[in-house]
């Protein structure tokens, strides 16, 4: 199959360019790009004039599932970094098609916990230990199932946190780290350990301010200035970690709708429509707003993040877009990382920044030149928009048109692949029984 996007602005994500230019696709890759390329009978085209077009967007921090994982591309989300979940569970996503509806998934398995675990006993979603070899048996487990790289969670003690990392680098797999609640890790300690990637700004928190952890007595809490960061020492925190060459995704919106509460952001907008459908998501979000005093512990946060993402950014360092999604509250699925692209460009980042973050840096942290850019031979995964991003972050919200490995997608063909109850039903008690052929049931 050939098709040609005819006469559109194409983003030049490296030079922060539009130029226009037609893009010819062979089944799912972009094999030419230049002025008025020829027509042929056996050619499809489609007429961009006006339109604006940009790589496919990646988040790069994500909890997928398969009921609402359609909801990522129809929002122009066409690969997405699940930071644990269950390898298991995302098996059928996982697999690498270029042309299917749902976003390219890349992924780890459960996350490795500390004692008695943040989220519960251990499950198929977590496991909470203090032992080392058991860490290391469950590293290997992981790449035995397929996970694209580890994950540690924040109550991991410091000796077992580094045996996962020793595990994880014989297997060749890179380590993540969520230290929003650690108390004992910061993410000097974790860089310096050789975890390579940090998740929301983590454990930095805790090397500006070694008595403050998320457990701290009220007066330690109200000895921070948390509307006015302390630039000097998060400037020298953030020398520290370019200098280990971490990969930062501060996933700015939770912390961002926890501060702003009951008048979260959110947008007129047919994916809203059919998330306000999903009534699993729905009662999950309102729920937390039962629980203010948590929220609001997140959402002060709320500038210290903002400024550490800016001043890394700043200083060399790779900050790529993530939204935890749906963690916190009412993060959309696919809107999500529209919303932290104008968080971006709030904290101090261009336009065009705020897009490469969710492009072609994205694309470089994960190692895939075949991602995040719109050049010959990458994968034809584009957007076309209806208006310049680069004059306003809102207008990547604002799509015509989703062409996914080389396949044009408008919503109504995406949203036919959301599944029904009766099929979310059948997944789940297929996946039930996966578990236990596992033993993690």
């Amino acid at each position: 199959m050939y098709l040609i996007l005819r006469n559109g602005n194409v983003l030049n994500v490296e030079t922060g360019i539009f130029t226009k230019q037609d893009i010819l696709i062979e089944d799912s890759r972009i094999i030419q790009i230049e002025d008025d390329i020829e027509s042929k009978d056996s050619y499809k085209e489609i007429n961009c004039k006006g339109k604006w077009i940009i790589p496919g967007l990646i988040d790069m921090h994500v909890h997928i599932k398969y009921p609402f994982a359609p909801l990522f591309t129809a929002a122009g989300i066409t690969t997405v970094r699940n930071t644990a979940g269950s390898v298991i569970e995302l098996e059928d996503l996982m697999i690498e098609n270029p042309q299917r509806i749902n976003p390219r998934v890349i992924s780890a398995d459960r996350m490795i916990d500390g004692p008695p675990g943040l989220w519960g006993e251990t499950s198929p979603y977590n496991l909470n230990t203090d032992i080392e070899e058991e860490a290391r048996q469950e590293v290997r487990r992981q790449v035995e199932l397929g996970a694209d790289f580890i994950k540690v969670y924040g109550w991991l003690n410091k000796q077992t946190m580094e045996a996962v990392v020793d595990e994880a680098k014989k297997y060749n797999k890179e380590v993540s780290c969520d230290l929003i609640h650690s108390n004992s890790v910061t993410a000097i300690d974790a860089a310096n350990i050789g975890i390579k990637w940090n998740e929301h700004c983590s454990g930095i928190l805790q090397a500006l301010f070694p008595e403050w952890t998320m457990k701290a007595p009220q007066n330690i809490w109200d000895t921070i200035d948390w509307e006015y960061p302390e630039e000097e020492r998060v400037t020298e925190i953030c020398r520290k970690l370019v200098s280990k060459n971490i990969i930062l995704c501060p996933t700015m919106i939770i912390f961002d709708q926890a501060n702003l509460l009951d008048h979260y952001w959110t947008i007129n907008h047919p994916i809203i429509d059919r998330i306000e459908g999903n009534e699993g998501l729905m009662n999950q979000w309102n729920r937390l707003l039962d629980y203010p005093s948590s929220l609001k512990s997140i959402g002060i946060q709320n500038q210290y993040i903002k400024q550490i993402a800016y001043i890394y950014h700043k200083l060399g360092g790779l900050v790529v877009a993530g939204t935890d999604t749906p963690a916190g509250i009412f993060t959309f699925p696919g809107l999500a990382l529209h919303r932290e692209l104008m968080l971006f460009v709030e904290s101090g980042f261009t336009e065009v920044e705020a897009i490469r973050a969710a492009t072609v840096n994205a694309a470089r942290a994960l190692g895939r030149n075949d991602l995040g850019s719109i050049q010959e031979k990458t994968i034809a995964d584009i957007v076309i928009l209806n208006a310049n991003p680069l004059m306003d972050i809102q207008n990547t919200m604002d799509i015509h048109l989703v062409i996914k490995g080389g396949v044009p997608l408008e919503n109504q063909d995406i949203f036919q692949h959301i599944p029904s109850q009766e099929q979310q039903d059948m997944f789940f008690d297929e996946l039930i029984a996966k578990f236990k052929a596992h033993q993690l049931l």
